[in-house]
This record gives structure tokens, C-alpha cells and sequence, in this order.
């Protein structure tokens, strides 16, 4: 099978699993479908399909780079908290290093950023 062939055979596989990543890690964090929409940049019918499972993140569009940041929130959280209650809890609770919310920062590019690189730093010590 040439190079070609074989990028094609697994962007699907790679959408699929990063699609299933990021709604489970929404699941797990209590992210509302609707802040998940604006997280992602797409609307909240498609992430409707995303959760049935009829609609596949895109690895050509902003939404890609997007999920992958989401979901790196949640395995930081992860790595750090321990818990899922505990990074629920985290993400609600104001942050003095941010300067907000973890939760209200997320729903931007800007702020999403901003809370990798916090979560980033923070592995970092561990």
C-alpha cells in the first residue's frame, strides 16, 4: 500500500476517534452540547450529529485543531485532578493565574489556548 493510500485509509479512523474523544470528554467534564458548539466553532445541530455519531469532526477545518485543544484540557485534567468531579470543579471555580473561570474561557480560541498552556505548565511541575 503506497504512503498516499495509507493517509487515506486512516483519516477516517482518526476522525472517528477524535469525534468519539471529544463529545466523551464533554460527557465526562459536564460541557453542555451548546458550549461544546462554540468550543468547536460549529453549530449546535452539528454536534447534535456528532453525538449520534452521524457526523465526523474534519481534519481540514478549524474545528480539528479545536477538538484536539479540548481534548487535551481533558487529559491534562485528567493527569492532574484525578478525578472527573474534581476537573468539573476545577473548570467552575475562578482561577487567579487566568483570571476567570476555566469554563468561560474555553468557549474561545483565545481562552482555550490559554487554559492548555496553564494546564501545560501545571503537568509540567508534576
Amino acid at each position: 500500500m503506497s504512503v498516499v493510500a495509507q493517509e487515506a485509509a486512516t483519516l477516517p479512523q482518526a476522525a472517528q476517534v477524535l469525534s468519539k474523544a471529544v463529545t466523551r470528554a464533554a460527557l465526562r467534564l459536564d460541557v453542555s452540547r451548546g458550549l461544546l458548539a462554540r468550543v468547536l466553532g460549529v453549530s449546535a445541530a452539528t454536534v447534535t450529529r456528532l453525538y449520534a455519531g452521524s457526523y465526523q469532526l474534519d481534519a481540514r477545518r478549524k474545528e480539528w485543531e479545536l477538538a484536539l485543544l479540548f481534548v487535551r484540557v481533558f487529559r491534562s485534567l485528567d493527569s492532574l485532578v484525578g478525578d472527573e468531579a474534581g476537573a468539573r470543579q476545577w473548570l467552575l471555580s475562578d482561577n487567579r493565574a487566568l483570571n476567570a473561570r476555566p469554563i468561560d474561557l474555553i468557549a474561545h480560541t483565545e481562552g482555550l489556548v490559554r487554559v492548555v498552556h496553564y494546564l501545560d505548565a501545571a503537568r509540567g511541575l508534576v
